[in-house]
């Protein structure tokens, strides 16, 4: 299987800037906020509440900020309306793109992504389009920090891994998307601290591109990543 499809790596520097810190805590809070309105605010009955807590912690996030998003999911609080959107896309090089988001305006998110696409030599598929190229994956990330890397890969195969990929130092640990809590409690239980947790698009298979198409393709995410309404970018580009 390939690698890692989502920009990570943008994100994870993105993540380590102080600057950065209020958008990725706004973005945050609204995945937060849908899952409560969809499954309710507890997180033992609500997996996809758990999971976006998870996230938040492993951010950083203020307890208050979390329980506040909770509250506006319940509707104890009030909250714009939001909803999930996902769009298809194709980007340099001929590349397959998954941005999918979280939006109080469906039509100015479809506007602002559209402008992206076309200032970085991409297009707006149609639904289904580049979709099929990829599967629906539970991910665990674990960063090795001098972890016997043949050790950590023996324990995520025994945890119920389907597939592992290196990132760097940062090993990530593909399952099942029923069998991404179990693996995840596995990995805790011999005592691993995971860094992110998360159901993600992972590319059936990766494509090359040249270094000018990388450039722009690399522009592209980080523009799309501004977005204050995108919450995920997945490609198919070999990183």
């Amino acid at each position: 299987m390939s690698g890692h499809s989502h920009w990570s790596t943008i994100k994870h520097q993105k993540g380590a800037a102080d600057a950065k810190r209020s958008k990725i805590f706004s973005k945050i809070a609204k995945i937060i906020t849908v899952a409560a309105k969809e499954k309710g605010g507890d997180p033992e009955t609500n997996s996809k509440l758990r999971l976006a807590m998870d996230q938040a912690k492993a951010a950083n996030m203020p307890q208050d900020n979390i329980e506040r998003a909770i509250k506006r999911g319940a509707g104890e609080l009030e909250s714009e309306t939001l909803e999930e959107v996902m769009f298809e896309a194709y980007g340099p090089g001929g590349s397959a793109i998954i941005i999918e988001g979280i939006t109080d305006n469906k039509n100015r998110t479809l506007g602002e992504i559209k402008q992206s696409l076309s200032q970085y030599s991409g297009k707006l598929g149609g639904e289904g389009s580049v979709k099929w190229m990829f599967n629906r994956k539970g991910c665990l990330t674990i960063n090795s920090q001098e972890k016997d890397r043949e050790l950590l890969e023996l324990t995520a195969i025994e945890a119920g891994a389907e597939d592992i990929s290196w990132q760097g130092d940062r090993l990530n640990i593909y399952t099942k998307v029923e069998d991404l809590e179990k693996v995840k409690g596995a990995l805790e239980e011999k005592g691993l601290k995971l860094e992110g947790a998360s159901l993600d698009w992972v590319a059936k298979e990766e494509i090359s591109v040249n270094e000018k198409e990388m450039e722009t393709c690399q522009k592209l995410f980080e523009a799309l990543d501004e977005n204050d309404s995108v919450q995920e970018i997945y490609s198919n580009i070999k990183q």
